[in-house]
């Protein structure tokens, strides 16, 4: 039997007054192997992670699904579970002067697949890294996740209410960037599409740090 709920009732378990989507950070520790190596003096230093940090201003936490599988029996059908896949992940990056991010991502498909010549590295290790997607809350909580670059305008650790590691990606479509005389008072930002081998729900930030 349904019991009525209330208003305030509602309001005491809508803890921190809920998740927000626009709170949240991107991390990519290091750009693989390949990607320098293809790119002479291309570097991935702790300015420009944090840059990335800063500029990338959407992404999603992971999504993936588990496929049904119909086995008819006797006019009836069971259903039964098959294998699991995992969806692409985009992330939305604003583009300054520097075309720092940009470029290293054109250097990092290139070590892929050449331009000039569709040669590119050939052990998935070495085109491959891992990313880290941080769900953060409104306020600092002792004791709880907390990201290793993030912090209030107090300078307090910002708290992280989620936490998931990205398993192996690599980008696999960078999208344009539209030029326009008609473009006024807008700033450039493109998206990139990873392909994602697994993922994971955090027990420790980037840097080895425990979450909890």
């Amino acid at each position: 039997m349904s019991t009525l709920r209330t208003l305030s009732k509602f309001q005491s378990k809508l803890q921190g007054g809920g998740a927000r989507p626009n709170l949240f950070e991107v991390q990519i520790p290091d750009l693989p192997a390949a990607a320098k190596d293809s790119t002479p003096g291309a570097t991935w230093g702790s300015d420009e992670q944090e840059n990335f940090s800063i500029m990338c201003k959407a992404a999603q936490l992971p999504a993936s699904t588990i496929a049904s599988i119909d086995v008819p029996f006797r006019g009836r059908t069971l259903k039964v579970a098959g294998d699991r896949t995992i969806e692409n992940w985009s992330i939305t990056v604003i583009n300054d002067e520097d075309f720092g991010i940009r470029n290293a991502m054109e250097a990092w498909m290139n070590a892929i697949a050449r331009l000039s010549n569709n040669t590119g590295a050939v052990n998935p290790s070495s085109y491959m890294t891992d990313a880290f997607v941080y769900q953060l809350g409104r306020g600092y909580s002792s004791g709880r996740y907390s990201t290793t670059n993030s912090t209030s305008s107090d300078g307090e650790k910002v708290t992280a209410l989620k936490a998931y590691k990205f398993l192996d990606i690599f980008p696999v479509s960078l999208s344009a960037i539209d030029l326009s005389y008609d473009s006024g008072d807008t700033i450039e930002e493109f998206t990139v599409e990873f392909a994602v081998q697994s993922f994971e729900s955090l027990a420790e930030d980037a840097t080895g740090v425990n979450l909890k």
